[in-house]
């Protein structure tokens, strides 16, 4: 079991868990949209590697101190947003799933750490305080929806030109005592957003039926929409050692 210093990233998508509380229909489109959202955050993550996939967020590392992980926020972020931009303007759809994917928001936690790496079958598994630290952080205090929350480590190594933009907040963090803290407000910064889409019928229609296929057996009743999603505010513990191998 390897212990290495890693830069850990949590991009989680808020005003996700209203649509639990919608009908199947309204779930399916949901969960489809997610996933949609998620691939593009994915893709966007540049050296950053995915760890896993936490319900409604994804949970990267970069080894050592990732000192670009602000422009590689930018980066997610405009990514997201032009995803979302697609999927409001390709919508065929009124189920409330559908309709409230414009009220999607994009924020992440950053911190750096020391995490134990272990495999478990073809899976990377990270362990350690630090691992539970950054998942604290996404239940915060912050008083912005779309936001960068960072610890001492990773304000440290923020870009010259965002420094003004950090904002000091102090948390008390379950199990883990007082943290200094900073956040960015991410609608500060317009150059974050994707150039405008235009419509496109052919594309519109294609997505709409790519959505009916992916969403068929969970419509039919051959498998449960949003059954493997959880809050990852909340983490066990058990994070805190590695996982025995099954």
């Amino acid at each position: 079991m390897a212990i290495e210093k890693a830069t850990l990233l949590i991009a989680d998508i808020g005003g996700y868990t209203r649509f639990m509380k919608h009908h199947r229909y309204s779930l399916v489109h949901a969960q489809d949209t997610v996933a949609q959202l998620l691939e593009a955050i994915i893709d966007a993550s540049g050296r950053f590697k995915l760890a896993k996939l936490e319900g409604d967020a994804a949970f990267f590392y970069a080894l050592g101190d990732e000192s670009a992980f602000g422009r590689q926020v930018t980066h997610i972020r405009r990514a997201f947003l032009a995803k979302r931009q697609q999927l409001v303007l390709d919508r065929m759809c009124s189920c409330n799933g559908c309709l409230n994917v414009g009220e999607l928001k994009l924020k992440f936690v950053v911190h750096s750490g020391e995490v134990a790496f272990q495999r478990v079958k073809r899976l990377t598994e990270l362990a350690g305080v630090d691992v539970i630290l950054v998942h604290r952080m996404l239940k915060n205090d912050v008083p912005v929806s779309e936001y960068v929350l960072m610890t001492d480590a990773v304000r440290e190594r923020l870009d010259p030109e965002l420094h003004p933009f950090a904002r000091g907040i102090e948390h008390e963090f379950e199990g883990l005592g007082r943290t200094a803290t900073h956040y960015i407000d991410l609608n500060e910064f317009a150059a974050q957003k994707p150039e405008e889409l235009a419509p496109n019928l052919l594309r519109k229609l294609w997505n709409k039926v790519m959505m009916e296929v992916r969403s068929l057996p969970y419509a039919l009743g051959f498998k449960k929409p949003c059954q493997d999603f959880r809050n990852v505010e909340v983490i066990d513990e058990q994070a805190a050692s590695p996982q025995k191998p099954s």
